[in-house]
C-alpha cells in the first residue's frame, strides 16, 4: 500500500472538509474563538489581510465617487418598527440593549440598573438609523445624490457560528446612498455590484457569478436584491457580496423627502451594498490546500519571506547582510503599482520549523539564503501556489519578482476558475438534478456532491419543499438568463429563467 503523504493541515481537505476549513485558520494564525459565545478575536495575520482588503476596496469605493461616514452602533427599536419587512427579516438576530449603568447586587456582584426608555438594537445593519439622519439632510434635489459609506462591526445573534463565515459580530462595510431618480438609484446599484466582482476576480483571484437573487432570497425590505456567487472547493456556494435597489421603500417608511425641480415633494430612490469579513473565509476556501494558507499576492500582507540559515555567528553576521541587501533590492521593485512587501524572518528556530511556519500563512515567495547562496550570490526560491523549488540569481530574482507575482495571482485565478467551471453543470431534468443533489448526501465531512446546478425554474411551493428537503438554494438568476425560455424541471409549467442551484455557506 502507498504511503500516504504527509501534510500540514490535518484532517486534509477530502477527510474533513469543515474541520480542515478550521484548522488552516488556527495553522495560519488568522483568527481564534473568543471568550464571547460566537464572537472571534482576529489575530494580527488574519487582520492584515482585512487591512489589505479594506484598503483596496475602499479607494474603489471613492473613485466612483463616495465618501466615508459613521453612525452610531445602537438603534431605537422604534426606527426598526417603521419598515415592517425589514424588522421582520432580522427581528431573529437582533442583540437587544434594555437596561443602562451596573450597580452593585446584594451578593457581593454588578447588577443592571434601570430600564432604558426604550430598548436599543445593537445594529444588525444601518439603513434605519442613516435613514432617519438622511431624512433631516436631504431638503432639495440639490442636496442629492447622498453617497456615503461606513467602515464599522455588526451583530447578528447567530446560533450556529463558524470563524469568518457566520460569527455573532463581524467586520464589514455597508453603502447607503440616496438618489433623486429611480434610474439614478438602480444605476448605483448595478455599479456597486460591478465594483464587488472586479474585486473578487483580479484581487482575490475568486471568480463569481453576477445575478438577482430570487424573492425568497431578497434583502428585508428592499425592492431587488444582486449578488456575487462563486463556488468553494468543497462544491458549495458562497455569497461574497450584495448590491440591493431599495426603491421608495426605506424612504417613505423615514419620511426621506424633497422638493424636485418642478417643487413637488417626492421620495428619495435609495440603496444599500456591503462585503464583509467572510471575504477572508471566502477566499481561504478557495485557494488554500492540505498545507496551509494560500494567498493572491494582491492582496498578502507580505509577498516575500526571506529565510536566512546559518551555523555560528560568523555566517549569520555574512548571512543577514546579504538577506539585508536582498531585502532592499526586493523593496525598490514594485508589483501592482505598489513596493513588494519583503520580511526578513530573523527569529532562532530551526530552518523547516520556520519554512513550515511561513508555507502554513500562505506567503506567496519564500527564499532561502545561506552561506553557499551568498557565495554563488544567489537565493534558494519556493512558490506556496505551485510549491516549485529552484536557486536563483539575485539579480534575476529581483528584476523578476514582479513577473513572478503576477503569474502566481493570474494562475491563482485561472485554477479556480477551471474548478468551477468542471463542477457547474447544465441541468434538464429532475432526474439529472437528483443524481447531482441526492437526498442521501449530507456532506458533514468530506467535500459536497454536486456543485452548481443552472437550470429552468418557476416558483413554487413544490420548488421550496424540495430545496428544502436537499438543503439547497437558488444562489441567483445570472444576467442573461432572467428570460430564458424553457419548462421548469420542477413542475412542467414555463419557465421564469434559468437560476443557479447549490447548497451554501
Amino acid at each position: 500500500m502507498a504511503k500516504k503523504p504527509k501534510t500540514a493541515i490535518q484532517p486534509t481537505r477530502q477527510e474533513d472538509y469543515p474541520e480542515w476549513y478550521q484548522q488552516v485558520i488556527r495553522a495560519a494564525e488568522l483568527a481564534e474563538v473568543s471568550p464571547v459565545r460566537g464572537c472571534m478575536v482576529i489575530k494580527p495575520w488574519g487582520y492584515s489581510l482585512w487591512e489589505n482588503m479594506q484598503a483596496v476596496l475602499d479607494k474603489m469605493f471613492k473613485d466612483t465617487g463616495h465618501e466615508n461616514a459613521y453612525f452610531p452602533l445602537f438603534i431605537p427599536m422604534s426606527f426598526l418598527e417603521k419598515e415592517a419587512e425589514h424588522v421582520e427579516g432580522f427581528a431573529k438576530e437582533c442583540a437587544v440593549v434594555t437596561h443602562h449603568r451596573l450597580e452593585p447586587g446584594p451578593d457581593g456582584g454588578l447588577v443592571p440598573a434601570g430600564p432604558l426608555e426604550e430598548p436599543l438594537i445593537v445594529r444588525p445593519t444601518s439603513e434605519t438609523i442613516i435613514g432617519s439622519m438622511y431624512a433631516k439632510w436631504i431638503q432639495s434635489y440639490r442636496d442629492l445624490p447622498i453617497l456615503i459609506n461606513q467602515w464599522a462591526n455588526v451583530v447578528r445573534w447567530e446560533l450556529r457560528t463558524r470563524l469568518f463565515l457566520r460569527t455573532a459580530e463581524f467586520l464589514w462595510q455597508e453603502g447607503h446612498t440616496a438618489h433623486a431618480t429611480e434610474q439614478e438609484a438602480r444605476e448605483e446599484t448595478m455599479q456597486m455590484l460591478k465594483v464587488y466582482a472586479d474585486f473578487a476576480e483580479n484581487y482575490m483571484a475568486m471568480p463569481v457569478i453576477q445575478g438577482e437573487k430570487t424573492a425568497g432570497e431578497r434583502f428585508p425590505g428592499a425592492v431587488a436584491t444582486y449578488s456575487i456567487e462563486a463556488m468553494m472547493q468543497d462544491r458549495k456556494a458562497l455569497q461574497a457580496g450584495t448590491s440591493h435597489f431599495l426603491g421608495q421603500n426605506f424612504s417613505k417608511a423615514q419620511e426621506i423627502k424633497f422638493q424636485d425641480q418642478n417643487g413637488q415633494e417626492v421620495f428619495a430612490w435609495t440603496t444599500s451594498w456591503g462585503v464583509s469579513t467572510r471575504l477572508v473565509g471566502g477566499l481561504i476556501m478557495t485557494h488554500a490546500d492540505d498545507d496551509g494558507l494560500v494567498l493572491p499576492p494582491r492582496l498578502a500582507p507580505k509577498h516575500v519571506v526571506i529565510l536566512p540559515i546559518y551555523r555560528n555567528d560568523e555566517e549569520q553576521a555574512t548571512v543577514l547582510e546579504y538577506c539585508q541587501k536582498l531585502s532592499e533590492e526586493l523593496s525598490s521593485q514594485s508589483y501592482d503599482g505598489q513596493p513588494i512587501r519583503v520580511m526578513i524572518d530573523k527569529r532562532d528556530l530551526r530552518g523547516g520549523e520556520k519554512n513550515w511556519y511561513h508555507v502554513k500563512r500562505g506567503v506567496p515567495i519564500r527564499m532561502e539564503v545561506g552561506p553557499r547562496d551568498v557565495a554563488a550570490d544567489s537565493v534558494f526560491m519556493a512558490r506556496r501556489d505551485t510549491s516549485d523549488k529552484s536557486g536563483i540569481g539575485r539579480r534575476e530574482i529581483v528584476q523578476t519578482i514582479g513577473k513572478v507575482l503576477k503569474e502566481i495571482q493570474d494562475g491563482l485565478f485561472e485554477r479556480a476558475r477551471q474548478m468551477r467551471d468542471d463542477n457547474t453543470h447544465e441541468i434538464t431534468s429532475l432526474d439529472d438534478f437528483h443524481s447531482l443533489f441526492p437526498p442521501t448526501d449530507d456532506d458533514a465531512k468530506g467535500p459536497a456532491t454536486g456543485g452548481f446546478a443552472i437550470c429552468h425554474w418557476k416558483e413554487s411551493p413544490e420548488v421550496e419543499a424540495l430545496l428544502k428537503e436537499r438543503k439547497l438554494t437558488i444562489r441567483c438568476v445570472p444576467f442573461g438568463e432572467e428570460n430564458a425560455q424553457g419548462t421548469c424541471i420542477f413542475s412542467g409549467r414555463p419557465s421564469q429563467g434559468r437560476a443557479v442551484f447549490a447548497k451554501a455557506y
